[in-house]
């Protein structure tokens, strides 16, 4: 599903547009609740089977874009009766930060294996022959058909049909999820299992009945921006291409301070720095005090890496991320700032919240977010005059790559040839959070010693981050393009790497 545009994509974006214009035109925002009725004009349903249905999704969605939580089902009160609220918090949501809108959700089957009408009546009948559960029996016609109560969907009978008659089911947003979160409620509907949940959005890109959401921040950063408040926009490099062909580094520059951001700086800059201290921490302590390293880049791998094999949690590095180094530079620069790290990733906003380590990030937006402003604003990039000044040059390109999975790998090693030029590097990458779990079980088994291990939970990496809006290998090509132009390679050579120690205070 990803990389091609639905309904669904145009519900998601159009929530966030109308959002965003409620922020920027202030007033009453009471009209807030006539969103839904905009959103889904008439009287006629355009995808289920009832108009009403359509707009009760559509006022949650809105609900969640505010920063708000889902409303129980057995209650009625209009988004305005909290609005006011929303409009003067700072951050406003409260965790989960995914989820699922119950009546909105199709209560797809779980799982099942089924034998189509293309069955063919062979005489081989290899589905039978491979059956461990003798689930498969034959009707009068011959035909093939599964006892669902014996059936234990290992799949070998799908994997063997030369007719491809059967046929495997599977939730898409189970299907997606790294974590087997994805659960049934009394209804047959999904539910998260919020302890085993680690954000990454997985199921609500892959959702197609648009019944999964995450909160937003997009109405308190321009409810901000709107106060006149310094706010910096942090944007990280896998930005390059999501927002069309004209939208030029330059020119998303200067857009994003036509919707009133004060400045936009590259995260480039911080996973530079990010790179040099994982470097150092690898050297230091790999194999003398620990069998191997994980990289720290991505929340969703860092907290599934803890969460599912806590005895490796002082081995996934404590360097700290991109996005809080270079939120920590800004605000030594602009101690008065408010900052907005703006991504590819849901869980981010997480990380940004989390009181163990100071993030100095005051919002997380999503490129998807983002362009629900720009298009609030009626942003037309071919129309943008530039300033060759705007032109993002701080970050290397190897920081840049950090965008695409296994970058972040690269650029550790690459550093590494630079500190230590006789030292080699054994790597693994860890593409989705299912082959994370397969790396991290090798490493248990003594398998990976001596490794950094970079693990991304967005399959392709960020790229595919749960609120980009290209293509991911489109995304891959374009990132690819950014890092080759970037005025410097080498992570070691970025002229902020004097600031590390700074940031780490």
């Amino acid at each position: 599903m990803r990389g091609v545009h639905s309904a669904v994509d145009d519900i998601r974006r159009n929530v966030f547009t109308e959002v965003a214009r409620l922020a920027y035109e202030g007033g009453d925002l009471n009209r807030v609740d006539m969103i839904p009725y905009k959103i889904v004009p008439g009287e006629v349903a355009r995808h289920r089977h009832d108009v009403f249905l359509e707009r009760a999704i559509v006022q949650e969605r809105v609900r969640l874009a505010l920063g708000m939580s889902l409303q129980p089902a057995g209650e009625q009160s209009p988004v305005s009766a909290q609005i006011q609220e929303a409009a003067t918090d700072q951050k406003y949501f409260e965790e989960p930060l995914v989820n699922i809108i119950p009546f909105a959700c199709n209560a797809c089957p779980p799982k099942q294996i089924r034998i189509t009408d293309s069955c063919q009546g062979c005489i081989s009948h290899p589905c039978m022959n491979v059956c461990p559960k003798d689930a498969i029996y034959l009707d009068e016609n011959k035909h093939c058909h599964i006892d669902q109560s014996k059936c234990i969907k290992c799949g070998k009978c799908f994997n063997q049909c030369p007719y491809r008659a059967i046929s495997k089911i599977e939730r898409p947003c189970a299907a997606a999820c790294g974590m087997d979160a994805i659960e049934s409620d009394e209804l047959g509907r999904a539910k998260i299992n919020y302890d085993k949940c680690v954000s990454c959005g997985m199921c609500l890109v892959n959702c197609p009945f648009a019944a999964i959401a995450d909160k937003s921040q997009i109405f308190q950063v321009i409810n901000a921006i709107q106060r006149n408040d310094e706010v910096i926009a942090c944007v990280a490099p896998a930005f390059v291409g999501q927002f069309g062909k004209e939208a030029t580094p330059a020119k998303l520059k200067a857009a994003m301070r036509i919707l009133g951001f004060t400045d936009v700086v590259e995260v480039a800059i911080g996973a530079d720095l990010c790179t040099v201290e994982e470097a150092h921490d690898f050297l230091e302590n790999v194999p003398a005090k620990q069998p191997f390293m994980g990289t720290s880049c991505c929340p969703a791998w860092s907290v599934m890496a803890k969460k599912l094999f806590p005895q490796f949690k002082d081995y996934i590095s404590m360097a700290l991320t991109p996005m809080v180094i270079t939120a920590r530079m800004v605000k030594k620069d602009h101690p008065n700032a408010r900052i907005c790290f703006i991504g590819p990733c849901a869980a981010k906003k997480l990380e940004a919240n989390r009181k163990s380590v100071r993030s100095d990030v005051d919002y997380v937006l999503t490129f998807e977010e983002l362009q629900g402003m720009f298009d609030a604003k009626g942003i037309d990039f071919a129309a943008i005059e530039t300033d060759p000044a705007d032109d993002m040059s701080e970050g290397t390109g190897m920081g840049r790559g950090f965008a695409v999975g296994g970058g972040v790998a690269a650029a550790v090693v690459e550093a590494i040839s630079h500190i230590d030029p006789d030292r080699e590097v054994k790597i693994e990458y860890g593409d989705g959070l299912r082959e994370c779990k397969k790396m991290l079980m090798m490493a248990k088994a003594g398998k990976r010693d001596g490794y950094l291990l970079e693990g991304m939970a967005c399959p392709g990496g960020c790229v595919a981050g749960a609120g980009t809006i290209t293509p991911v290998k489109e995304s891959t090509v374009n990132v690819d393009r950014f890092k080759k132009a970037a005025p410097e390679l080498s992570c070691t050579n970025s002229p902020f790497v004097t600031r590390l120690k700074e940031v780490e205070e």
